[in-house]
């Protein structure tokens, strides 16, 4: 079954975040991921992770100014610098927190003709420092609806970045919420790039409410990782239509199977037979 991380920037956030490890811990969680936790000191956040039991499944790496709508700086002009300390920081937590991947976002750089080689570079650039460290660096496709103007806007160009990166420790994070509403056909979209996926993230869709209502039918495609096999976290980006714990009733079939174990990505017998990653219209 699934290994499901709840994920602390937008679950449980009736408490304070440090907080959000243990009440994760008790509703039966044992993996957790959020967006950033640099308003904590890394002793802080490693305290309530490792208190609570938890693995560390994901976070992201500094991605500019947030507040004034910057949404990383990946493929920015003028960063290099803030981007390499940014690289520095997300290394520290993630020996704090004992996490093995970490999601460099791309931002949102308008027409800037260089954005491309820039982002290639950096991406390149970021798996090294990573790799010293026992990290892999991951890619995920946003859509523009929710992020207008995100450099990586669909799971195709994140499979042509990824492919253009050409590093072997980069992988494609794939939020099935972004993935449906700029590719669809799920079912398909999973098999054509488990090569390259390490981690999977989940919410309804349109409302990026709980995983039980919308359009996507996730008890099939729980099935379906599974038997694709899919042995990455799956992680719980979603925000409750009301509170945290009342919006669990979809998790409780799978509370008993949590072990708090996982490995990015797909077995290779999951995987397809060809290993072949398509991003035309073709399967």
């Amino acid at each position: 079954m699934p290994q499901f991380a709840a994920n602390l920037t937008l679950m449980f956030t009736e408490l304070d975040f440090l907080d959000r490890f243990a009440a994760a811990s008790e509703a039966g969680f044992r993996a957790v991921e959020y967006l950033f936790p640099y308003e904590y000191s890394a002793e802080e956040v490693a305290a309530a992770l490792h208190g609570a039991g938890l693995t560390q499944a994901l976070f992201n790496a500094p991605a500019g100014d947030w507040a004034a709508g910057e949404r990383g700086i990946a493929s920015l002009p003028g960063r290099d610098d803030e981007f390499a300390a940014g690289l520095v920081t997300a290394m520290d937590y993630a020996r704090a927190l004992d996490c093995r991947q970490i999601h460099v976002m791309a931002g949102i750089p308008g027409a800037d003709p260089d954005a491309r080689s820039r982002y290639v570079r950096r991406l390149r650039e970021a798996a090294e420092v990573a790799a010293a460290h026992g990290v892999r660096v991951l890619v995920e496709p946003i859509n523009p609806v929710d992020m207008p103007g995100y450099f990586v806007d669909s799971v195709p160009v994140g499979v042509e970045l990824l492919e253009e990166i050409d590093h072997p420790n980069t992988g494609l994070q794939l939020d099935l919420y972004h993935a449906q509403i700029t590719d669809g056909d799920l079912t398909r979209l999973i098999k054509r790039v488990a090569p390259v996926t390490d981690h999977i993230q989940i919410a309804s869709v349109p409302e990026r409410h709980e995983p039980d209502s919308g359009e996507l039918n996730h008890p099939y495609l729980f099935e379906l990782l599974d038997a694709a096999g899919y042995t990455g976290w799956v992680g719980c980006e979603y925000r409750p239509a009301g509170s945290t714990e009342d919006g669990l009733g979809w998790f409780a079939p799978h509370r008993e199977t949590q072990t708090g174990l996982a490995q990015p990505g797909f077995t290779p017998a999951g995987s397809p037979q060809s290993g072949d990653v398509h991003t035309g219209d073709q399967p």
